[in-house]
This record gives C-alpha cells, sequence and structure tokens, in this order.
C-alpha cells in the first residue's frame, strides 16, 4: 500500500537503477533483452552491455508477469484488491494500456499468444477465473470459471491462438477459443495422465454406472454418490478414496510445431500430447538405474575434471525429474535437478539423448530467443546461463546474482564509486554506483546477518550467524577476497556499525553483547574488549566527535517490565586502542566506569533511535505512528526523575514497526516502515523533505537504508521482495547539496591520511582460505608466555576464559597442591573412623550421613533427591488419575447403568458355563415411544378387523372337510411360527403385537416394527434372566449345602487323624463379577509404603489386638476345666478316639517281680485296653461310612445341579437362536429402509442434475440461434464478394478492347498469375519451429500481397509493345482482382468458422439431448425399482431342518416366483375345482353324445375295409405259396389258441432274458466299479513307478558314466530276460486293459439304450 503523499515537499527522490533477481519468471522482449520481475519492478537487461533499466509497480508487488517478443510489450499483474493488468511497451517503457476483470484477489498466470494481440491471464483464490483478453482493443474476449483449482503454467499453441495449455499440480486441460463473428467461447478439455507407475487406465463413470448388477435381495446397483447421500454437484464429483488415483505430476511443457506437447513428470516421465485428440502417449519411461548409472559416471567425470582445474569439489547426480523444456527446428531441449542440458532428437516416439552442457546447479527454466539463437538456462540460485545450439558449445555465464533476498548494502570509501550488498545466504557482491552494473560477486557459504563498509579503508565487515566477522578486501572492487575472520562468540551478529573516523568496529550480538574491535586492517581488525547490557538491544547508533576524538555509542533497549525505552550511552576514545589493558579485565569485558556510561529512560517505547550532537534523539516509536524527539537535558524529566518526556511529536504516515537512519552530515534523517515508503525529514524542522514508494508492503516493506557519505544516493533494500534500489535526488535546493558536499570534503580530507595507508596493509594481506562446509578455521594463537596455541572452534570470549583459567592453574599450583593433599589426609581420617564405627556397638554407632563433612553439598543433593521424588509421584499421581478416570467411565459404561449385571453360573463337575443378558434400563423415551407404537398398532388392528366385518362376503366354494381339516392342522402346526419367521412366542416374547411380514410397505410400519421387535429382544432376554436367577439362587444354595457338609467331613477326618483335601465348590469372578472392582490385599504384590504417623498407628493397633486376646484367654474357669475334664462336663462318643487307659505304675518293673494282685491288675488292664480298641475301630468305621455317605450325597446333589445348568444352557442356546432370529428382521428392515433412503438421495440427484442439464440446454439452444443468426449474416457478404470477384473476372475483356489479341493474351496470362507471398527472411532462416509466415489477419495479408504487387508491377514485366498508360491500367485492375480474391478468401475462412463453431454447438446440443433422455430413462428405471422395492418385500420363513422338501435333487428357479397369502391359493384352488368337475360334467355328456356317431361311422368305415380285406386276401390267395405258417394255419384246428400260446412262451422268455439282462447289467457295472478301482491303484501304481524311473534313470545314467569310465561290457542275460518278460507283461495288461475298456463301453451303450417297455392299453367300444 503506497503512503498518502506529502504536499509540503521540498524535494524529490528518483530511482537511479534496481538489481535483484528472482528465478520465477525470464523472457525476452526481444533479441538483445530479457526482462523479470523483482520486488515492485520489472528489470529489463541487456545481454550484451549488462545494463538494467527498470519499470516500477506504482501499486505494491509485482503479481503475475510475461512478455511477448513480437510485440515487445510485458504484461504484469499488482497484488490489491481488484488487481489490474498492466502493459508496457518497450524500449519506451510507456504504459500501453490497463486490463480491469472481475478479479478480487490476485493474478497468478500471464501469458501471451505467438502471434495476435491476446493475453490469458490465470486467477487465485476466490475465483480461479481463466480469462482471454484482446490487449490491444483492451476487451475481455471470454473467461471461465475452475473452482479449487490452482494453476502451475499456462501456455498458447503457437501454430494456433485458438488452442491453450493450463497445467495443474496433477492435472491438464486444452482449452479451445471458439471465435463465431465477434462472440468467443471457452470450452475445456481434460486429459487423462497417466498414474504414477506410467500406466493409463480409462476414466470410470461414476455417477451414470455402464453397466448393472441388480440383486433380488440386495436391491438395485446405485451409484457410490447415492449410497454416500450426495446431492446435487457434489454427486457428480465424488470419487470415493479407493477410486482415486495419484497420477503423474506435471513439472515443464513445451507446444511443437504439429500442435503436440511435450510434458515433463516429476516421477521422471516424458509425456506427448495430442491437442486435437486429447490423448497421451508415455515418449520417455522412468529412467531405468543401469541407464542413470552411466548418465551419471559419464557427468561425474567430466564434473571432477572441470573441478580440479577450477579446485573445488564436483557434485553428485540428483533426482531426473525434467523441470524445464525448449523446442526448437531440430528438436527439444530439456533439464531438471542435475543441471544438465539434454537434447531429445524424437521421431515419432523414439528418440535419441545428447548432452550438450553441465552447469551443475538445478536449471529451473530453459528460454530461446526469439531469433532461437541463444538458449537461456536460468538456474535455482539466480545464475543465468546463455548456449548457443548452432555452435554447440559450453553453457556461458550471462548473469550471476543471488535469488535470496538482500540482508544489507553499504557504500565503499570514499561512497560515490561503488556499493556493497550481502545476500542471507552469505553472497556479497560489488556494483558499481553509476549505473548498478555488476562487477563481482564472492559467496562465503555461511548464513549473513549483517555487514557496514569500513570508511578508513576498502574492506568490508560481514557478520555471521554463527558468531563470526568475515573481512573482505574490496581495493579491487573486480575481485574481493576474505583477508581476516574474526570468530568473537557463538551468538549471532546482529548488526554491525563503523564510527566515521573508521577507528572502532561496534558488532552487537544476541543477549546483550556488544564488541568493540579495531577497524584498521593494519592492527588484524583486533578485538578490543565487550559489553553486557542488561535488557534486549533494539538499535544501535554511533555518533563521532572528530575534532575531540571521541566516539559515542547509543544503545536502545527495550525494557520488558514496562512499557518505555531506555538509553545507554557509552564513549569511546583512542586511548582505548593505545591502552587496551587498561581499560579492559582478564576476561576482555570493559569497566563501565572508564566508558563513561549513561542511562536514560524514556516515556514511550520505540523501535528505533538516532543521536544528534547536543543531546537530540530522535526516536521511532512502537505502538502509534509518530516520530519523537528527545532533549536529554534536566529540564525535560517528567515527575519521576530518571524518566525523559519528548520535547517534539511528529505524526508519521506510515505503518508497522519503524527503521530510522541518520544522514552522515546528520542533514536528514529517512524513515521507513512495512509499507515501502521511504521518507527523508529535514533534522532541524522535522520537516518532509521528499518520500519515495520503492518497496511494497506484500514484500515485507524495507529492511535497511544507508546515506552515501556525499550524501547524493541512498541504497534502500526490502525485506523479502529481493530487490536493492538506489535512489537519488531528483529535486533538492542547493544549499542542502552544498553543505552535503562540504561535510564530505572535510571527511575525507581527514581520511585520506590513513586510507592509502589501510588499503596498502590490507592488499598485502593474504587470501583467507575459507572451507564453506566448516563453520570455523583452526588458526593459531600466541600467548603471552610464547606458547602457541591452535585454537580450533574457539571462540574469542572462549580464548580469553581458557587463558584467564590457565593463568589461575599457574599462580595457585602450590596452594591446589597442598590442598589436594590435605583432603587426600582427611579422606584417610574419616575412613578409618568409620571403620572403626563399624566395630562399635550399635548403641554407640553414628549414622553415616554425620560422617559427611559438606553439609550444604549434601543438603543440595538431597533437596534435588526430593525434587526428583516430588515430580516422579506428581507423574505417577496423574498416571492414577488417567487409570482411575478410565475406570470410573468403564464402570460406569458396563456396569453402573446396567439394570442387570452380567454374570455366569458355571457347573460343579462338566466345563460348561452359562451368561445371562446384561440389560441396560430403557430410558422414559423409549418407553413412551413403544407405548405409542403399541397403541397405534392396536388402533390399526380394531380398524382392520372393522372394515373385514363391514366387507365379508360368503365364498361361492369350500373346501371339504378333509381339506379343511388338514389345513387346520397345518394352521395349528407350523402356520404361526413359519409366517412370524421365529419362536420368539415360546420363549418370553409375544409376537401378536408385530405387524405381518407381508404387510410392511410404508417407512413408518418399518420403523414401527424395528422397535416392537426391539420390545421383543428385551422380552426374550429378560425371561431368560428370570430363570437364571432362580439357578444362581440354587448354586447358592447348593454350596451352603455343601459346605455344611463338608464341615462334618472336617471333623471325621479330624477325629480319624486323616490328611485328606475336602472339596469344596466356591463361586468364580465370572459367577460374582462384582469381586473385580475391589482390590483384595493379597492380589497387591509390593509393599505397601506407610508414613511413619502410619506406622506408628498399626504399631499401636496391633499392641492393643495382642492385650485383647490376651485377656481374652485368660480365664480362671476355663483353664481348671481344661486342665481336669478337657474343657466338656460330659464324655461323648467322640471322645472315645481320645480317652486312653494309663497302664499300672508296676509295668515298668520286670514282670518276675509282680505280684499276684499286680499280675490281676495288669489281666484287667489288658482286657480294658482290648475292649476300648474295639470301640475304637467300631466308631472308626462308623465315622468312614458316614464319610461316604456324605460325599455320595455331596455328588448327587451337584450332579442334579449339573444337570440343571445343562438344561439352561440348551435354553440359552435356543434364546440366542431367538434373539438372533429377531436381529436378522431388525437387519432386514434397516437395510430395506437404507436403500430406500439411497432410492430418495438418487432420484434428487437425478433431478437436480436434470434441471442443470436442462438450464445448459436452453443455454446451448440459445447459442446454436445465435451462431445461425451470425454465419447467415456472415453468408450475404461472402456472396457479395464472390459475385464481385467474378464479376471483375468476367469484365477483364471489356476493360482492354483496344489491345491487340496477342497481347491481350499475355497480359491475361499475367492477369490470371498469382504472386508469391513474401515471408520474413529473418524467422525463416532461424531455428524457430512456429514460423508460418501466414499473415494474422486481412489488413496484414492484404499489405504483404501489396508488397508482393510492386514487384510485379514492375516496368520489366511490362509486355513489349503494351503502352504505359495501358500497363497502369491493367496493373490497376489487377490489384483490384486481388484485392477481390483475398477479401473472398478471408470472407470464406471466417464464414467456415463459424459453420465449424455451429456443427459443434449443435453437436453439444445433441449430445445434451441424449443426456436427458439418458436422464429421463434413468429416473423412469429408478421410480420402477423403488415401486418394486416397495411391493417385493423380504419375509423370513421359519422352516424345520431335516424335512425332505423336494423330491429330485434339483434345486427349481423362484427368480420369477410370487409370495401371496394361503387363503388367497386355497380359494382359487377351490374355484379351480368347482370349475374342473362342470367340465368334466359337460366333456362325459359330449362323448356319450359323439360316440353313437364315431361308433356309426367306425362301423361303415370297417364294413369298406373288410370288403377291400376280401378282396386282397382273395387276390392273395390266388398268388400266395402255401408255406408251413400256412399249412399249420389250415391244418390247425384252433389257431389262435395256438398263437397265444406262443405268446405267452415269448414272453415267459422274454421276462427271463430281462432279468438275465439286468442281472448281467449289474454284474457288469461291478466289474466296472472294480476295474476303475483296480485303475486308479494301477495310476497310483504308475506314478509311483514312475518316480522310481525317474530315480532309476538317475541311477543308470550314473551307472552309465561308471560304465564307460570302467568299460566293462559284462551283462547278465538272465537278468536281460527278466527284463524282457516284465516289458511283454505290461504290454498284456495294457492290450488287455484296452479291450476290457471296448467291453465297458459296449455295456455302458447298452445300459443306456434299453428301456423298460411301457405297455399300451386300447379301449374298443362294443358293437351293437
Amino acid at each position: 500500500m503506497a503512503a498518502e503523499p506529502a504536499p509540503a515537499a521540498e524535494a524529490a527522490l528518483e530511482v537511479s537503477w534496481v538489481q535483484g533477481f528472482t528465478n520465477k519468471n525470464l523472457a525476452f522482449v526481444n533479441n538483445q533483452t530479457v526482462c523479470y520481475p523483482c520486488g515492485s519492478y520489472i528489470l529489463f537487461l541487456d545481454i550484451k552491455t549488462k545494463k538494467t533499466r527498470a519499470v516500477q509497480c506504482q501499486s505494491g508487488q509485482v503479481g503475475a508477469f510475461a512478455a511477448n517478443a513480437s510485440s515487445q510489450v510485458v504484461a504484469f499483474s499488482d497484488r490489491k484488491l481488484n488487481p489490474l493488468i498492466h502493459i508496457y511497451t518497450f524500449p519506451e517503457l510507456s504504459k500501453l494500456t490497463e486490463l480491469k476483470g472481475d478479479v478480487k484477489l490476485d493474478y497468478t498466470l500471464l501469458a501471451f499468444s505467438f502471434r495476435g494481440p491476446y493475453l490469458a491471464s490465470y486467477s487465485s483464490v476466490p475465483d480461479f477465473v481463466l480469462s482471454v483478453w484482446n490487449w490491444k482493443e483492451n476487451i475481455l474476449l471470454c473467461s471461465k470459471s475452475q473452482p479449487g483449482i490452482t494453476g502451475t503454467s499456462l501456455s498458447f499453441n503457437p501454430m494456433n491462438w485458438q488452442q491453450l495449455c493450463f497445467v495443474a499440480e496433477s492435472s491438464v486441460t486444452i482449452w479451445r477459443v471458439e471465435r463465431s463473428k465477434d462472440e468467443h467461447h471457452l470450452t475445456g478439455h481434460p486429459v487423462e495422465l497417466p498414474d504414477d507407475c506410467g500406466a493409463m487406465s480409462p476414466r470410470e463413470e461414476l455417477f451414470f454406472p455402464p453397466s448393472r448388477n441388480d440383486d433380488p435381495y440386495y436391491g438395485p446397483d446405485l451409484p457410490v454418490s447415492a449410497v454416500a447421500g450426495l446431492e446435487g454437484d457434489e454427486a457428480e464429483t465424488f470419487v470415493p478414496r479407493n477410486c482415486i488415483k495419484n497420477s503423474v505430476h506435471p513439472t515443464a511443457h513445451c507446444w511443437t510445431a504439429t500442435s503436440e506437447i511435450y510434458m515433463g513428470c516429476k516421477e521422471g516421465y516424458v509425456l506427448v500430447i495430442d491437442a486435437e485428440e486429447y490423448s497421451v502417449s508415455v515418449l520417455q519411461q522412468k529412467a531405468p538405474p543401469e541407464f542413470m548409472q552411466k548418465i551419471a559416471d559419464v557427468v561425474s567425470y567430466i564434473r571432477r575434471e572441470v573441478q580440479k582445474k577450477k579446485g573445488g569439489k564436483p557434485g553428485n547426480l540428483q533426482q531426473t525429474a525434467l523441470l524445464a523444456m525448449a523446442f526448437c527446428n531440430e528438436g527439444l531441449y530439456a533439464a531438471g535437478h542435475e543441471g544438465i542440458l539434454i537434447f531429445y532428437h524424437i521421431k515419432d516416439l523414439q528418440y535419441e539423448i545428447k548432452i550438450c552442457a553441465d552447469i551443475s546447479q538445478p536449471i529451473s527454466s530453459l528460454i530461446f530467443s526469439p531469433d532461437y539463437t541463444s538458449l537461456l538456462l536460468v538456474t535455482d540460485q539466480g545464475t543465468v546461463y546463455s548456449y548457443r545450439p548452432a555452435h554447440s558449445g559450453e553453457a556461458v555465464k550471462l548473469l550471476d546474482t543471488s535469488s535470496s533476498c538482500f540482508l544489507a548494502a553499504d557504500f565503499l570509501t570514499p561512497g560515490n564509486n561503488y556499493c556493497v550488498s550481502v545476500t542471507i545466504t552469505g553472497e556479497v557482491q560489488v556494483w558499481s554506483l553509476e549505473d548498478g552494473t555488476f562487477l563481482s560477486k564472492l559467496n562465503l557459504g555461511i548464513e549473513a546477518t549483517s555487514m557496514a563498509c569500513c570508511p578508513s579503508s576498502n574492506s568490508v565487515a560481514v557478520g555471521t550467524q554463527i558468531g563470526q566477522i568475515c573481512f573482505l578486501d574490496v581495493t579491487k572492487a573486480e575481485a574481493p577476497r576474505v583477508v581476516h575472520r574474526t570468530f568473537l562468540s557463538k551468538l549471532p551478529v546482529l548488526s554491525l556499525h563503523y564510527d566515521q573516523s573508521g577507528q572502532f568496529l561496534i558488532a552487537r550480538a544476541t543477549e546483550g553483547h556488544i564488541f568493540i574491535l579495531d577497524a584498521r586492517p593494519s592492527k588484524l581488525f583486533q578485538v578490543l574488549g565487550y559489553i553486557v547490557v542488561a535488557d534486549e538491544v533494539l538499535h544501535l547508533s554511533v555518533l563521532s566527535d572528530i575534532k575531540n576524538d571521541l566516539v559515542e555509542v547509543m544503545v536502545l533497549l527495550n525494557v520488558a517490565e514496562v512499557q518505555r525505552a531506555r538509553l545507554e550511552i557509552f564513549h569511546l576514545s583512542s586511548a582505548i586502542i593505545t591502552d587496551n589493558d587498561k581499560y579492559v579485565n582478564e576476561q576482555g569485558m570493559f569497566n563501565a566506569s572508564d566508558l563513561k556510561k549513561e542511562q536514560y529512560d524514556l516515556d514511550c517505547p520505540l523501535s528505533s533511535a538516532v543521536r544528534l550532537k547536543d543531546n537530540i534523539v530522535y526516536g521511532y516509536c512502537t505502538s502509534a505512528p509518530f516520530i519523537y524527539k528527545y532533549h536529554l537535558s534536566e529540564e525535560n524529566k517528567l515527575e519521576d526523575p530518571s524518566v525523559f518526556s519528548s520535547e517534539k511529536k511528529i505524526p508519521s504516515k506510515q505503518f508497522g514497526s519503524g527503521l530510522l537512519c541518520l544522514s552522515p552530515s546528520s542533514q536528514w534523517l529517512a524513515a521507513a516502515a512495512k509499507d515501502g515508503v521511504l521518507f527523508i525529514y529535514n533534522t532541524s524542522t522535522l520537516d518532509i523533505l521528499a518520500q519515495k514508494h520503492c518497496q511494497s508492503y506484500q514484500g515485507g516493506g524495507i529492511r535497511s537504508m544507508v546515506f552515501s557519505l556525499d550524501g547524493k544516493f541512498i541504497l534502500v533494500n526490502g525485506e523479502n521482495d529481493c530487490a536493492l534500489v538506489c535512489l537519488k535526488w531528483k529535486e533538492i535546493k542547493e544549499t542542502e547539496v552544498e553543505e552535503a558536499a562540504l561535510y564530505w570534503q572535510s571527511l575525507l580530507n581527514i581520511l585520506n591520511k590513513s586510507t592509502s595507508n589501510e588499503n596498502s596493509v590490507l592488499k598485502s594481506m593474504a587470501e583467507w582460505k575459507f572451507d564453506p562446509e566448516s563453520t570455523s578455521k583452526s588458526f593459531p594463537v600466541t600467548e603471552e608466555d610464547g606458547n602457541v596455541t591452535n585454537t580450533d572452534d574457539t571462540t574469542w570470549i572462549g580464548q580469553k576464559i581458557q587463558k584467564v583459567m590457565r593463568e589461575d592453574t599457574r599462580r595457585f599450583a602450590n596452594q591446589k597442591e597442598e590442598l589436594q593433599m590435605g583432603m587426600k589426609k582427611l579422606r584417610e581420617t574419616i575412613q578409618k573412623m568409620m571403620h572403626e564405627n563399624e566395630q562399635v556397638p550399635d548403641i554407640e554407632k553414628l549414622e553415616y550421613w554425620e560422617f559427611n563433612l559438606d553439609l550444604e553439598e549434601q543438603e543440595r543433593v538431597q533437596a534435588e533427591a526430593e525434587e526428583d521424588v516430588a515430580r516422579a509421584r506428581r507423574e505417577i499421581e496423574m498416571e492414577n488419575l488417567f487409570h482411575c478416570y478410565l475406570q470410573d467411565l468403564i464402570k460406569y459404561e458396563c456396569w453402573d447403568v446396567m439394570c442387570v449385571k452380567g454374570r455366569a453360573v458355571k457347573c460343579f463337575h462338566v466345563d460348561c458355563q452359562v451368561s445371562n443378558y446384561p440389560l441396560k434400563e430403557r430410558s422414559k423415551e423409549e418407553l413412551e415411544t413403544l407405548k405409542k407404537v403399541l397403541q397405534l398398532k392396536k388402533t390399526g388392528t380394531a380398524d382392520l378387523k372393522a372394515q373385514e366385518t363391514n366387507l365379508e362376503v360368503d365364498s361361492e366354494t369350500a373346501l371339504s372337510e378333509e381339506e379343511g381339516e388338514k389345513a387346520a392342522e397345518v394352521d395349528e402346526d407350523g402356520a404361526p411360527h413359519c409366517l412370524s419367521g421365529s419362536l420368539s412366542s415360546q420363549y418370553g416374547g409375544d409376537t401378536s403385537v408385530l405387524y405381518h411380514q407381508c404387510d410392511l410397505h410404508t417407512k413408518e410400519q418399518k420403523l414401527n416394527q424395528i422397535i416392537l421387535l426391539k420390545d421383543i429382544i428385551y422380552k426374550v432376554k429378560t425371561a431368560f434372566n428370570e430363570e437364571f436367577d432362580i439357578v444362581v439362587q440354587k448354586k447358592e444354595q447348593e454350596i451352603a449345602r455343601v459346605k455344611e457338609r463338608n464341615l462334618k467331613i472336617q471333623e471325621i477326618l479330624e477325629q480319624l487323624e486323616l490328611q485328606e483335601e475336602v472339596w469344596e465348590p466356591v463361586l468364580t469372578d465370572d459367577e460374582m463379577p462384582e469381586r473385580a472392582l475391589t482390590v483384595q490385599d493379597s492380589e497387591i504384590k509390593a509393599e505397601k509404603y506407610m508414613t511413619q504417623e502410619e506406622k506408628e498407628q498399626a504399631e499401636l493397633l496391633a499392641r492393643l489386638e495382642m492385650e485383647r486376646r490376651l485377656a481374652a484367654t485368660d480365664d480362671e474357669r476355663l483353664r481348671a476345666l481344661d486342665d481336669m475334664m478337657g474343657g466338656v462336663l460330659e464324655i461323648r462318643r467322640e471322645d472315645i478316639l481320645k480317652m486312653d487307659i494309663p497302664p499300672p505304675s508296676f509295668i515298668s518293673r520286670p514282670e518276675d517281680l509282680w505280684t499276684e494282685e499286680e499280675n490281676k491288675i495288669f489281666e484287667e488292664y489288658e482286657k480294658n485296653v482290648k475292649k476300648l480298641n474295639e470301640e475304637k475301630e467300631d466308631y472308626r468305621e462308623f465315622l468312614r461310612n458316614e464319610w461316604n455317605k456324605l460325599e455320595a450325597s455331596i455328588k448327587e446333589t451337584t450332579q442334579n445341579f449339573d444337570e440343571i445348568v445343562r438344561k439352561l444352557f440348551e435354553k440359552k442356546v435356543k434364546s440366542e437362536m431367538v434373539v438372533y432370529q429377531e436381529e436378522l428382521k431388525i437387519a432386514n428392515l434397516i437395510y430395506t429402509l437404507l436403500l430406500d433412503e439411497e432410492l430418495d438421495t438418487r432420484e434428487a440427484g437425478l433431478h437436480k442434475f436434470l434441471t442443470k442439464k436442462k438450464k445448459e440446454k436452453v443455454k446451448g439452444a440459445r447459442k446454436v440461434l445465435t451462431t445461425k443468426y451470425g454465419v447467415e449474416a456472415c453468408k450475404g457478404p461472402y456472396k457479395d464478394a464472390l459475385h464481385e470477384e467474378k464479376i471483375l473476372e468476367h469484365g477483364f475483356m471489356k476493360q482492354f478492347p483496344d489491345v491487340p489479341s496477342n497481347l491481350l493474351e499475355e497480359l491475361f496470362q499475367l492477369y490470371e498469375h498469382r504472386p508469391e507471398t513474401p515471408r520474413r527472411e529473418d524467422l525463416l532462416n532461424t531455428a524457430n519451429p512456429y514460423v508460418t509466415g501466414s499473415p494474422e489477419d486481412y489488413q496484414g495479408a492484404l499489405s504483404l500481397l501489396m508488397k508482393a504487387m510492386d514487384e510485379l508491377d514492375s516496368p520489366e514485366h511490362r509486355p513489349s509493345g503494351l503502352d504505359q498508360s495501358v500497363w497502369e491500367r491493367f496493373c490497376l485492375a489487377r490489384r483490384n482482382k486481388r484485392k477481390s480474391e483475398e477479401l473472398v478468401k478471408w470472407k470464406s475462412l471466417a464464414l467456415s468458422e463459424m459453420q465449424a463453431c455451429l456443427q459443434r454447438r449443435v453437436d453439444e446440443n445433441e449430445k445434451m439431448k441424449s443426456e436427458l433422455e439418458n436422464t429421463f430413462q434413468e429416473l423412469t428405471w429408478l421410480k420402477e425399482e423403488k415401486m418394486k422395492l416397495q411391493q417385493n418385500l423380504t419375509v423370513q420363513f421359519l422352516l424345520k431342518q431335516g424335512q425332505v422338501e423336494l423330491e429330485s435333487t434339483r434345486i427349481p428357479d423362484y427368480s420369477d416366483a410370487v409370495l401371496i397369502d394361503r387363503s388367497v391359493v386355497e380359494e382359487l384352488n377351490c374355484s379351480i375345482a368347482a370349475q374342473g368337475e362342470k367340465k368334466i360334467t359337460a366333456m362325459v355328456e359330449f362323448k356319450d353324445f359323439s360316440k353313437g356317431i364315431i361308433q356309426l361311422e367306425w362301423e361303415h368305415k370297417k364294413m369298406k375295409m373288410q370288403i377291400q380285406d376280401l378282396k386282397e386276401k382273395a387276390r392273395d390267395i390266388v398268388i400266395l405259396p402255401i408255406s408251413k405258417d400256412c399249412q399249420l394255419f389250415l391244418t390247425a384246428h384252433n389257431y389262435d389258441t395256438h398263437i397265444t400260446q406262443h405268446l405267452a412262451g415269448m414272453e415267459e422268455s422274454l421276462d427271463v432274458m430281462d432279468k438275465l439282462h439286468k442281472k448281467n447289467v449289474k454284474s457288469h457295472q461291478k466289474k466296472v466299479r472294480e476295474l476303475k478301482k483296480y485303475i486308479r491303484l494301477k495310476e497310483q501304481a504308475n506314478y509311483e513307478l514312475s518316480l522310481q524311473l525317474k530315480e532309476m534313470l538317475v541311477s543308470v545314467s550314473e551307472r552309465m558314466h561308471i560304465f564307460k569310465a570302467a568299460d566293462t561290457r559284462d551283462i547278465s542275460e538272465k537278468k536281460t530276460r527278466q527284463r524282457y518278460q516284465e516289458i511283454l507283461k505290461q504290454k498284456y495288461l495294457r492290450n488287455l486293459i484296452k479291450e476290457q475298456e471296448k467291453q465297458l463301453e459296449i455295456l455302458q451303450s447298452e445300459v443306456e439304450s434299453w428301456e423298460p417297455i411301457t405297455p399300451h392299453i386300447t379301449y374298443k367300444s362294443e358293437s351293437r
């Protein structure tokens, strides 16, 4: 955007020159000049003189760009709202016209036609409009929109301007401009490109499928758009993801002279497109690796040889995609990433490749000059090469600039001859200040961040991203070189500033670092020191006081805490250079007090600030577009004593963050911002002197600007538009110029004293050998002690720090050694104390931490550990929180919302498990919907019954009693279940509320049926859950009983003192799923973490529990009872096993010492012991029996429960079957609803498509009518011109009646002679393939014809003897005749073109009619299918399994069957039976009536036949020879009886033969089966033999080799005979098999030919 003009401007600036390059577009405007856009300018470069001229786009950055060499015009668009297309002429560089369309934002593509005044344009979002203009007449001919398609290139067919090639990222469209008189129309023809594998696949029509596969169950085959639910334009263009094929991506294209297009692709293919047929052929497939390896080897060898001479490294060959193409008469030139210019010599689809040139840089475009003598190769780096195909030499570098953005520019001392610029990529260029001629370039190979030129020498300092400063010697402008490099730090160098005397170089880095360097080469650019400021540095300004030999540096800081700016000013004197050690510390940092550092806080935030003398500061405000003037004096302070207020505020007409720059003489102040407008202010009055819109807002505005020392020039470079602009004064006051010149001259007088000396030192410095691939260079540094240190990747700050560390190490070496020895002794002492601590008792031991001497370090480590623990605890808590939330979510979805929880029941002894149905509680809305549906169904059923009662009619026929009974049985047995399609009524479902399956025709009925079916499923599951709950209760009861019995068994086992495991059933987790929701302590394997308080509380509770238990057990009465009687008051039977009789006390003595009484006591003791043992054994047997009874009872009850679970499992299987049956019904209903919806969508889509096509047809009809009117209007002038031409031809003789006949005949021949149309020799002699010599329009053709007539009208062609006046009249007549013929020719061409256009419109109209007809047919078919879908219902039947339904195995075809109600068939059968009985009665009467007539006719015929037979018999008797049969007939008394007997015998023999034949057939069939079995065995044996044969052949071949090697001929004759016998046997078996196969075929033919004899019964009526 341009700023508003300042009316008070006292001076004016103009553009001196512009430099820069972008590799987007480059074109020839004539044979010697190329042009290209650069920022807001169009640059014109003379390729011979290398001079440039510029045209500025006044409204901002240049958008699309195109040039036409034949007309020498340039077209470009601006980038603004409602952009324009500007047409400029060359070499005048004057605006010819402006083209204004309806585009809202931007143009992306422009293209001129090769011939004619035509221009094509394409816009970006939101329009995407392709337009064709007549730029001479400023007329928009036609336009067409392509929503959403982004174009990459656009070109006219050079042989036919009515064809355009439009290329997008993955598509190509050929557009044709159809012309009918003054009307033009654009029609697009998409080209089907091959896929990324190079294969061509036909396009599949998805909206109108070519074929249908209708299925009676799944319904009609609909397009995917209808299935997706799309209508309108989306339905026509919708393509499923699996049908989308990735096509090739075009990168470059060019037209041929035969209207074909060569196109390169990103995948490496080269295509040939026929622009007439819109077909594609693959010229070059993706290059195979072997071929590419050969080319890579050749190119690598050439590059190595070239780079050896240049001293560089060869580059590698990259991918083979072609990015640029150019066509000429000889063939096709192409190039790509690898930087090789390739020539294709193409014939049909065969080609030869030739490598023409190698520039080792990616080539982005190829452009032929208009005379096709040179070919320009444009690279991505901004270099342009020229190649001459006729000379076949190397490519010559034509333009060597950079395509990256300019970073900074500055004037080289003395400031009026040369200037230097640097790009972001590190390329330094030197330019001539007079005309901007490019002189030289040096690539540093490092990303640059800043640049400045030294006033005291011809050196240039360039700051880099990695913290280096490179110093360049530019004493020779044509050959700059790097002479020194300083590695300050690893921080990027943001800006570089020299003072005006050239003594100091101030480098600003990030993090507030400011380095001070000696700017003189004689001091090797020594680093003097650095300072660090606390806040972020925004800008830096240097002011030189040459008289006082003082330099003041002002730093603008950004104070983050407050919205204010802060200024820090420090002073630099020459004493810093002479006595540097006095001002810096050991680490190289300046002392703030020595620099006289001052600090000022300003009242508003600033983005840039400059300082003048007398403490005046100008600042550009950040928050508002104002320039503030400050006077740093005490009276300008605010209430806060440290804040200064502005003295003056000047409004700026710019926007965005601003930048200020002061001229060297401090006369002018330059201000720039993001809008790209440069303002020049007078520093004394702050009035605007001049303004210039030199950059664009779209390009980011102005990055930097600088004044020359004499003030005559200003260098301005943009942020992102790659343009470097040099401005000069166009109008200015002489006093201003004189003042600037005087200051410049005085400054030069001061600098000249040192400039020559410094330049001589600079020249003598060796060139720095810099490797671009490394970020640093190793160089030796000599320390003060004389040691040489090789500092590799060491910064200046790092060297200072290392030096300080080495000095400290050397100074404190003794103290360090003493400390180390002391620490060693202390360590040994502490280790000894720790060892002694281990030996003392525990009560005297010290903790390990008490031996730690460094308590602070210990606390720090503990704090870090606690911090890590806290962080880990927070992470674990968050993870646990996530798992808890996930647990709650799963629990809510799968447990809490379930009114019936999912659980299972298992058998006790069998691996069988039955699960219930988890059910959610039905919502209130579902219950209300179900209630409404039930009420609706009830109302409908009552209404239907009322209608049946009112419309009841008596049936004419009724079923018989037997049929009625059978029908009733069928109805009772299978009709309800069969027609309902499920058994849900037997498992808790009420099917009476359902609609009949044959009545579901409407959408509402189907939806209601789905709701009712879901209710039935819910009821079936509920009924099963009730039974399941009963079984679960039974299992709990059984487990309780088993536990009771197990207690008794436990007691028995304890009494029997047996250690056997008792089987005790428990409920599993599946049976008790709520267990999964609680975590038991036994499940946690990790030890529970307890705090100190929890541990103390747990110990207290344990102690209290122990005391309670001790108190409970300490009972004197219980202890006494337990001691005296075992804890019981009575002796129980169970205690008998515990009883023991104590032996007598004398038993320990020998028996011989016992007394008699003691013997009696011992005998009594033995009797008691024996009796007690017998009682114990009886009780044990009783306990065992009781144990067995309990186990048998447990097993019986559990097995009975297992049987109950098994029956429940069977019930579950049947319930699942019922549920699946109902779900199948629901699925079928949902599918029919979905299909119905798809049909509705398809119908709506077809209606919209039909409406659109009707509108297009109306438009097409109007076009046809308009074109017809145009053709009719054009026919009249054509006929008039043709008639006039014939009149001129017939009137030739009448015009020359006075000419003799011989001369008249010669004149007539000259009259009929047509001249040859002259052509441009300069084009015919070039390699331009698009030269035809034909004119563009009638006027051009007429002018060429008149030039040719001038040659024929010359006197030398006059016939001898012809008068001059007659010759002149003849020439005039001939000219009129040729004019008339030319007019007829062009009228004919125009008429034929209009007729062709009319024919195309008619064809399009016919095509539209056929599309409409097809759409109508589709709609008709769709309505029929909808009707079929509503009538043909899917009915689910329930059939008995295992029932034989068909007698034959052949399944009949039910495709044309109709399902109707059974009653209809029964009624129809009754009526058919009644009508059949009537028909039979009538037939019987007819038969009885006609029987007499037939009998009479038959008797009459019989008598006639008898008469004839008698006559024949009489004749036969006469001639009959008497044979044995005749004799038998004559001699036999009862010949009929004899014949009957004979027939009976033959029939018996026939029966016997028939039985025998059947028996033989069976036997033969049995033999056939046996033979087949035998054949199979033989085949298997043969297969095995073949395998053995293979092995034997191998062994035979081995033996043959052995035989040949051994040379033995002894062969066993016996083995030979055996082998011969085996061969004969095999041959015999083969013959036998063949004979049996023949017999088998005979038998099979006999079996097939044999048929049972069917007796024929003939009814004969008795003759009456």
